[in-house]
């Protein structure tokens, strides 16, 4: 059992010196699978815990060491010499970027508590499983509005049908498009997003169509539109609703046609593309003041998903968070920090009204201000309502349902336990949906 435990405990030296490599027979013997090798190669090993012997060479060249240890997901210690100890900035590069350090020579007992508490630490973290979800499932979180999501796209995704996406701004619509095209069928083929409404509306067509040589005055050479790349894909069309009456008439002719005319040419193109469309504004209400075709949303709307604001979402914003914490470290070239208890709380009570991207955006904005180890709420831009009195925290009505309906079950059974006939009667309900009732909540 202990040698099973010790193979995952496993510690890279990086630039070894000679001090190290004596140290390196005894970590072994306690426990550690040690490995050791240049700072050009260390990218690809991978360790729990890495040991890094930092020299002039490095602090000339400092982005190579933030490069590794970024991307590792590993606590770093570094080991410095008297020379090195005393150069300008050095305490703080190693205060921000590890998670301890040693001078030479080695107290080799100091060395192995440090190991222990680096391991500790990374393991608690578990930073590298979060790198790894984030890439395989772009929807983080979950509660419950985010696991509903995932499977009803896992439903959603075999089939060639449009999909209208509905929900605020910033709560994610591309990513679920990219999450379906990744999930179906086409997920081999080209993913194409465009923007309705961040497009001029005399280059939209063009944008969407394409156009021949000459079609127009600067139209120099043809071009291929977003329909023909995605031929085969998908192709996202947000903010559908921005889309102009004229253009609606011609998305919905492609539609039932599957072929396309670039402006100024004759020939139809034919054209393979599933479309999905995004939009955050109230169709219904656009199709009723005539801004929206009604022909074109129910050629749209065969299937519908929405998106959560994060306001419903409060248990996904520590995951949300330190994913963004970690992304945006590489970009600014800082090691990700955690969150204080009181920046936790403090995005709890904040609405969230830009959701999912405004908290990317302050997540940045704190990862460039916090001096400290961890985030603070100042640093978010939030400051906690001291004297606001505490709101009791509110669950979805179905989980308010369900609690009373798992209580009524433990009564019926401490009152009638041994007569199950008369506590489905006093429930007022049949002795079969009792059973039911009781299976449903592992009562029974």
């Amino acid at each position: 059992m202990l040698d099973n435990v010790a193979n995952f405990r496993r510690l890279l030296v990086v630039d070894p010196c000679d001090d190290c490599r004596k140290l390196l027979p005894g970590l072994r013997i306690a426990g550690w699978e040690v490995d050791s090798c240049a700072l050009d190669s260390a990218s690809d090993r991978s360790c729990d815990v890495g040991m890094l012997r930092l020299h002039h060479g490095h602090l000339e060249r400092p982005d190579r060491v933030r490069e590794l240890i970024s991307r590792s997901g590993a606590e770093w210690i570094a080991v410095l010499s008297q020379d090195v100890l005393n150069t300008q900035d050095v305490g703080d590069f190693v205060c921000e970027w590890f998670f301890d350090f040693h001078t030479l020579p080695f107290d080799v007992a100091r060395v192995q508590v440090t190991l222990g508490r680096a391991y500790g630490m990374a393991r608690l973290r578990d930073r590298r499983s979060l790198y790894r979800d984030a890439q395989q499932d772009e929807l983080l979180g979950e509660s419950r509005a985010v696991r509903e999501l995932r499977g009803l796209l896992a439903k959603l995704a075999p089939t060639e049908s449009p999909i209208l996406i509905r929900g605020e701004s910033g709560t994610g619509k591309e990513l679920v498009a990219r999450t379906l095209h990744r999930l179906s069928r086409r997920a081999g083929k080209p993913f194409v997003a465009i923007n309705c409404g961040a497009i001029p509306e005399h280059l939209i067509q063009s944008e969407l169509f394409g156009h021949e040589k000459g079609s127009f005055t600067g139209a120099h050479q043809r071009k291929i539109g977003r329909f023909e790349q995605a031929n085969g894909g998908m192709l996202f069309l947000d903010e559908i609703g921005d889309l102009p009456l004229e253009l609606q008439a011609n998305l919905l002719r492609i539609l039932q046609e599957k072929q396309i005319e670039r402006v100024g040419g004759s020939e139809p193109i034919p054209v393979d593309v599933r479309v999905l469309a995004a939009t955050h504004v109230d169709l219904e209400s656009a199709i009723s003041s005539g801004r929206f075709r009604e022909d074109l949303y129910y050629r749209l709307n065969v299937l519908q998903v929405s998106t959560a604001p994060l306001r419903e979402r409060v248990g996904d914003l520590p995951v949300l968070a330190n994913h963004f914490a970690h992304f945006y470290s590489v970009e600014i070239g800082r090691r990700a920090r955690r969150f204080s208890q009181d920046a936790l709380a403090a995005m709890a009570e904040h609405d969230w009204p830009g959701n999912v991207r405004e908290l990317a955006n302050r997540v940045r904005r704190g990862l460039v201000l916090a001096e400290g180890r961890e985030i603070e709420a100042s640093d978010l831009g939030l400051e906690r309502a001291k004297d606001k009195p505490a709101q009791p925290t509110l669950v979805p009505l179905e989980d308010y349902k369900l609690g009373a309906e798992r209580q009524a079950m433990c009564d019926a059974l401490a009152l009638y336990g041994d007569n199950l006939s008369v506590a489905a009667r006093m429930l007022g309900i049949s002795r079969p949906t009792l059973y039911r009732l009781l299976h449903k909540h592992h009562l029974r």
